[in-house]
């Protein structure tokens, strides 16, 4: 099982996605628990404020430390004492960038993974400084607050939980499962506008269709994700792909490459 607890300001943006699809399902098999805290019930003032304008000037508001720090105390006391230690992660610009394998790490975590939604212009930086939270990050843009991102982080990791997708075999054929995008899909009907389904996928010759779907997802990566095959170590069986698509003129230039072995 993995657990979250999410500390945010805004609480309800977490039950109705929670209450959905693979997210549900983990909950309801018990793969996955999560907790939602608001941070205003960690407040010590009767107006329960959680935010105030910054030291030196500037527009906006600065999410204050004290009501995150006890928020977390509360949380790190409580795992304690059932026996457990925590993971503070921090969805931040500034993060480690969340990619397949880190989701993986994630998932296989065995401690109770806290996350922290900030909001605002910013958390008080005291905040880093007394917890040396974990940062992540989803990509090179800014988000109203932390929410989103803390919902994709549990996303990415609950799929990964065995027992939670229906076929386990899913997560391990999508894409970045390999560090290649995902080979293309298709069903029924066999022709839509005529446009009809390659033939090798209605062949029923199952290694013919296992190196068909490699070589589209080598083809797909090469022309839509470049950067994922830099300085990556290829197999035998793509190299071969890897040229059929060059003397196809599906590539329109080499590849630098290693090999295995």
């Amino acid at each position: 099982m993995v657990r979250f607890d999410v500390l945010t300001l805004f609480p309800g943006m977490f039950a109705p996605v929670l209450a959905q699809s693979m997210l549900k399902r983990g909950q309801d098999k018990g793969l996955l628990a999560v907790r939602v805290h608001n941070l205003r019930d960690f407040t010590v003032d009767r107006h329960k404020v959680v935010d105030d304008t910054p030291y030196g000037g500037g527009a906006g508001m600065v999410m204050k430390a004290e009501p995150i720090l006890h928020a977390v105390a509360a949380v790190r006391s409580e795992a304690q004492s059932q026996g457990e230690e925590i993971r503070l992660l921090f969805p931040t610009p500034q993060g480690r960038p969340l990619t397949q394998s880190y989701a993986q790490e994630l998932a296989n975590e065995s401690r109770r993974m806290v996350i922290l939604c900030g909001h605002y212009e910013g958390v008080d930086e005291r905040v880093r400084l007394a917890l040396a939270p974990e940062e992540i990050s989803l990509g090179d843009y800014v988000l109203t607050g932390g929410e989103l991102p803390a919902l994709v982080l549990i996303d990415a990791t609950t799929r990964l939980v065995p027992g939670v997708l229906g076929d386990p075999s899913s997560a391990v054929d999508e894409s970045f499962s390999d560090s290649l995008l995902e080979y293309p899909q298709y069903t029924r009907p066999a022709e839509i506008e005529g446009i009809t389904v390659p033939e090798v996928l209605l062949s029923g010759h199952h290694e013919a269709i296992r190196l068909w779907r490699r070589k589209q997802a080598l083809r797909s990566t090469y022309l839509r994700r470049p950067d994922l095959l830099r300085d990556r170590m290829f197999t035998k069986e793509d190299r071969q792909l890897l040229n059929e698509l060059m003397n196809e003129g599906l590539l329109t230039a080499p590849l630098l490459c290693e090999e295995e072995g």
